[in-house]
């Protein structure tokens, strides 16, 4: 899938920090996939879903097969995927942030 860079017709939120993206916005917007800011294309290292720091991408074990700027939003940093109830801290973490998932 390939993202097209546009100016925005209609408000829209990203797909990456969830703020809005005004209309006449540059944006990048991918067919079934949603739109994002330009800025938030260009990533170099994923956030942690559960606590928000860095995922330590360039210490992952998955580093020489991920594509960081393609790849989900989901990742979890080592500190912690080491927690006891990791999948829980997931779960609540994604229903937070994408209480659409929910519905």
């Amino acid at each position: 899938m390939s993202w097209r860079k546009i100016p925005m017709r209609f408000p829209g939120t990203c797909i990456v920090c969830n703020e809005k993206i005004e209309i006449n916005e540059i944006g990048l917007w991918a067919k079934g996939l949603g739109v994002k800011h330009e800025k938030c294309a260009e990533v170099n290292e994923l956030q942690c879903i559960v606590c928000g720091s860095p995922a330590g991408c360039p210490q992952c074990e998955f580093q020489e097969n991920c594509d960081i700027p393609n790849v989900s939003q989901f990742c979890v940093c080592r500190k912690c995927g080491e927690q006891n109830d990791v999948f829980g801290l997931y779960q609540k973490a994604t229903n937070k942030k994408f209480p659409i998932i929910n519905s």
